[in-house]
């Protein structure tokens, strides 16, 4: 039998087992090994000790609410400051001839239609009462007309008169009332709404020349490292009012030309229907008066109408 070759020292050398390199296992003294979970199929990756960056929001909510407040504040500011320069005589404005000559003709003709759109509705209820006063002193006749032989004739001519005239005045109080209607909506929603878009470009026009003021002021002023970027600045703000001044502009000039086109038309539709009504109604009436009169000139040249009083039997 072969006798074991002992080592050197009289110390016996133990297998340690191979390591992995770049392992993420954990190895104690104990030789206990701790590894971390990993996902099955996924290669291990070397986690490199160090700083992490976290990727923070930039824009702070409340930081960008801020600036808004501040720069509606700034612009209220100046806005009033030209607003009652303006009043007072000082300041200078910005001004479109022809579209405040056409923005003037149209607060006057609003105006006015306004108030013909009241007369006409008070029109129309004054013709509905009238209208239903015709028709009880009408019903009053005929009831009277079956009570009362000897004035049966005299009593129904009435009351189909009133009857008529009744009828054709519910007629026209429909045909005011559709005048009125629309009317009503051509002053209180067309030219209305013109109206607002004409406060808008009011709002814009004060807007612009308040930035146009300060940045003169600034141009004014002496120019050096301090006031060369409150300059720039005041060059691209003053910008951007022009090109919204401008754009608002353009955009009520158009709707001024469109509201002026339009309500030609609408009046001139509108006016013909409403004099084509109280024509016809006058004509009607006056077509049927003419026979009620004419029937009662023949009742009264019929022998025999008047029965002869007791006087004349005595």
């Amino acid at each position: 039998m072969m006798e074991e070759e002992e080592p050197r020292g009289g110390v016996t050398e133990e297998e340690t087992p191979p390591r992995e390199v770049n392992s993420n296992c954990n190895h104690t003294d104990d030789d206990v090994t701790s590894c971390p979970a990993e996902a099955p199929g996924l290669p291990a990756t070397s986690q490199k000790p160090g700083p992490v960056v976290v990727q923070g929001n930039t824009q702070n909510p409340a930081s960008e609410k801020l600036k808004r407040v501040c720069k509606w504040s700034i612009t209220t500011y100046k806005c009033t400051r030209q607003a009652l320069s303006e009043k007072l005589g000082r300041g200078s404005r910005t001004v479109d001839l022809d579209l405040e000559r056409r923005l003037e003709l149209l607060k006057d003709d609003r105006q006015r239609y306004d108030s013909v759109t009241k007369l006409a509705k008070t029109l129309a209820n004054q013709l509905a009462q009238f209208s239903v006063t015709q028709k009880t002193l009408g019903d009053t006749f005929a009831e009277l007309s079956l009570k009362t032989p000897t004035l049966h004739v005299e009593f129904g001519v009435n009351a189909d008169t009133q009857r008529f005239l009744s009828k054709s005045s519910d007629t026209l109080t429909a045909s005011v009332n559709a005048f009125t209607s629309d009317m009503n909506t051509l002053v209180n929603k067309t030219m209305e709404d013109t109206m607002i878009s004409a406060k808008q470009y009011e709002a814009a026009r004060i807007e612009y020349d308040a930035y146009r003021v300060d940045l003169e002021e600034l141009n004014l002023g002496p120019r050096d490292a301090v006031t060369l970027p409150k300059l720039e600045l005041a060059q691209r703000d003053f910008q951007s009012q022009r090109d919204r001044y401008q754009r608002i502009r353009e955009d009520l000039s158009v709707k001024v030309k469109l509201l002026e086109d339009n309500k030609v038309k609408v009046l001139h539709k509108h006016l013909w229907l409403l004099h084509s009504a109280v024509a016809a109604h006058g004509l009607s009436c006056h077509s049927f008066l003419q026979q009620n009169v004419r029937r009662a000139a023949e009742h009264q040249d019929s022998p025999g109408v008047d029965a002869p009083s007791w006087l004349e039997e005595s």
